[in-house]
């Protein structure tokens, strides 16, 4: 079955960085949308960022600029490289793959497969 885990998760101060990581098993990213969404303590799930099977990529206006999702096909792991962090960036973090293949990738996509979540907590 498909398995989603992320991990790189932490505590840091405001301004600092951190690297998320999503490692893939039975699933290709080569060929599947993946994004990394978020979910605040009494807030909805958001959109973070996309990265489509042709490494086509799109972020919240929220992130642009500071965050940067990546992948690596050879290893089926996904990454989210987040620097100058912000208090507002406290959140736990989750990777989620897409049901289609060679589809498109946005937000609102068919995303069928979640990791576990990672907690990344932003002190100012």
């Amino acid at each position: 079955q498909v398995q989603l885990v992320e991990s790189g998760g932490g505590s840091v101060q405001a301004g600092g960085a951190l690297r998320l990581s999503c490692a893939t098993s039975r699933y290709p990213t080569s060929i599947y949308c993946m994004g990394w969404f978020r979910q605040a303590p009494g807030k909805g799930r958001e959109g973070v960022a996309s990265i489509a099977y042709d490494g086509k990529t799109t972020y919240a206006e929220s992130v642009k600029g500071r965050f940067t999702v990546s992948k690596d096909n050879a290893k089926n792991t996904l990454y989210l490289q987040m620097d100058s962090l912000e208090a507002e960036d406290t959140a736990m973090y989750y990777c989620a793959g897409s049901r289609r293949a060679f589809y498109s990738c946005y937000f609102g996509a068919d995303f069928a497969y979640w990791g576990q979540g990672t907690q990344v907590t932003v002190s100012s």
